[in-house]
C-alpha cells in the first residue's frame, strides 16, 4: 500500500490490522475532542507510516491513501478523520 503523508512524501507500507488500528485510534480522538489525544495517535499513526520504504520522487505512484500534512490540528482533522476514519473498516 503507497501512503502519502501531504508536504512530506510517500511510503510503501504493509497494508496491515495495525494501520487501521492507528486510523482508528486517531478518529476516536477527533469525535471526542480531545486535541491531546488526537496529537498522540495521529504521531503514531505517521511513525508507522514512515517506518515503511520511502518511494522516490523519482518514481511515479498513485498514493492509496492520503494523510494530512504532520502539523494538521484537530480543527482540521475533523473533516479527514470523521466516521469511518482514513480508512475504511
Amino acid at each position: 500500500m503507497i501512503v502519502r503523508i501531504a508536504t512530506e512524501g510517500q511510503y510503501s507500507v504493509a497494508d496491515e490490522p495495525r494501520l487501521n488500528e492507528l486510523d482508528n485510534a486517531a478518529v476516536a480522538a477527533v469525535e471526542h475532542g480531545d486535541e491531546a489525544a488526537f496529537a498522540a495517535a495521529y504521531a503514531e499513526l505517521l511513525a508507522f507510516v514512515r517506518a515503511g520504504a520511502a518511494v522516490g520522487a523519482e518514481d511515479l505512484v498513485g498514493s492509496d491513501l492520503i494523510l494530512p500534512p504532520p502539523d494538521v490540528t484537530l480543527a482540521e482533522a475533523r473533516t479527514e478523520f470523521s466516521g469511518e476514519g482514513l480508512l475504511p473498516g
